[in-house]
């Protein structure tokens, strides 16, 4: 038997000012969107933000439907509307907001494992990690430098 030891590296700041400005900004336009977001039924809005490689900032937030598979992901969202828009920009940094009606969230949310699996097709396709920040709705914020981090056993292309 072997064993294989992985190690992920992460980044944790206390607040949104401790990040570079455009990062702040990011963090802005996925705030703004988290609060258009369509989310009747599970009543947890997300609201997600991307940097390309030109500075444009994509935004996307999550959209449900009462047929429940319908719905999509605020990440999702941002990525699709992203390429079918900025077709040849790459992703530089993706940051995901979330906010409860239920209760009031200060563990750090994660994209979800479909938003991670697509995020990272994403990553593989430009051939280069972007970054992802997520925080709760108080608390820290974790950074993490690739899509791989959060799916060290990734599907993709070349497992096909």
């Amino acid at each position: 038997m072997k064993t294989k030891i992985i190690h992920i590296t992460t980044e944790v700041y206390e607040s949104v000012f401790q990040l570079p400005k455009n990062i702040q900004e990011l963090f802005h336009k996925a705030h703004q969107a988290r609060e258009q977001a369509y989310a009747p039924y599970s009543r947890f809005k997300v609201g997600a933000a991307i940097l390309l490689d030109s500075g444009e900032i994509v935004v996307g937030n999550n959209q449900e439907n009462a047929a429940y598979p319908s719905g999509l992901c605020a990440e999702r969202v941002a990525a699709y509307t992203a390429a079918a828009n900025f077709p040849n920009q790459k992703i530089t940094a993706l940051a995901v907001v979330v906010g409860s009606h239920e209760e009031y969230l200060q563990k750090p949310a994660a994209p979800c494992g479909s938003c991670r699996q697509s995020l990272y097709e994403f990553e593989e396709k430009q051939k280069e990690p972007f970054s992802i920040f997520f925080p709760g709705e108080a608390g820290t914020i974790i950074k993490v430098n690739s899509v791989a981090d959060l799916m060290p056993f990734a599907f993709g292309p070349d497992s096909l």
